[in-house]
């Protein structure tokens, strides 16, 4: 797979573009969920260099779709402008502002929450380095634009995603993750075709964790499995059972913790669900 940033030519090109001052010549077709922590969805010219307020940060793939996650405190507006040789076409989006709860989690295990052993400092460490890699995962597909599944047939929101949390007292960072209660051994579906772009049975927080690349730099990610039925490296299909719910790593009680990522932006997968093609 290709886990090159988005920099270099793409960049430089995307530069000379904005020297020729082009004039919009199209409308962008977008769609998608205009709120914090949501996304947009467009499409453009195949190879198109998709600019977000500015910056060059994707390009439209083969079929001409593209994708932007909205991060939990991004801005009420953005641009989006797409460029390729003489065509040009931008428009502003206006972005609803989130409703983000405050939640408190105790009873956590102190060695979950703030960890001071050198060895599990360590792990945790080299743990970070492998998530960093799937994160930059960077697959050609527009796996995301076919639409995406609940992972769960039944479930119950026990936390909703960018709630501020307060572990064992402490308040942390927000939590990027929609949780799923459902009995331990509950079947794990792909909620669309991706990569496995990292499949680790036993991390420190996360315990049992896969991470899907969905394409354009867009990545779920399952944590706290019982049991991972998938491998990196691995194609899977949309549906397919790729693990089962657990308790594993910092969890109080079995649920699957969903996430989302598009590029270094965190945002809401339970947007993606029912989402319309384009």
């Amino acid at each position: 797979m290709n886990r090159r940033g988005f920099a270099g030519g793409l960049v430089v090109a995307g530069l000379a573009g904005v020297a020729r001052a082009q004039v919009p010549t199209a409308r962008l077709q977008l769609t998608g969920r205009f709120i914090q922590g949501g996304y947009i969805l467009g499409r453009a010219p195949p190879a198109a260099l998709i600019f977000v307020d500015g910056e060059a940060l994707t390009a439209a793939g083969a079929g001409g779709r593209f994708f932007v996650g909205l991060d939990r405190d991004c801005d009420l507006s953005t641009r989006i402008e797409a460029r390729q040789a003489d065509w040009y076409a931008g428009q502003d989006v206006e972005i609803e502002r989130g409703d983000f709860p405050s939640q408190t989690i105790n009873g956590l295990p102190p060695t979950t929450v703030d960890p001071t052993d050198p060895a599990v400092v360590a792990r945790i460490r080299r743990e970070g380095g492998l998530k960093a890699e799937a994160y930059a995962s960077r697959t050609a597909t527009e796996d995301f634009a076919e639409g995406f599944d609940w992972p769960l047939a039944q479930f119950r929101i026990s936390s909703r995603w960018g709630s501020q949390r307060v572990l064992n007292g402490t308040p942390a960072r927000p939590h990027y993750g929609i949780d799923m209660a459902a009995p331990a051994g509950t079947e794990i579906r792909a909620p669309a075709a991706g990569l496995v772009a990292l499949a680790h049975p036993d991390m420190h927080y996360e315990g049992g964790i896969t991470f899907l690349d969905h394409g354009q730099g867009l990545i779920t990610v399952y944590l706290h499995q019982s049991r991972l039925l998938v491998e990196t490296g691995q194609r899977v299909a949309r549906g397919q059972v790729i693990g089962r719910v657990g308790s594993s790593g910092r969890a109080t009680g079995p649920h699957l913790c969903w996430r989302a990522r598009w590029r270094n932006r965190n945002f809401d997968p339970s947007t993606l669900v029912g989402s319309v093609t384009i």
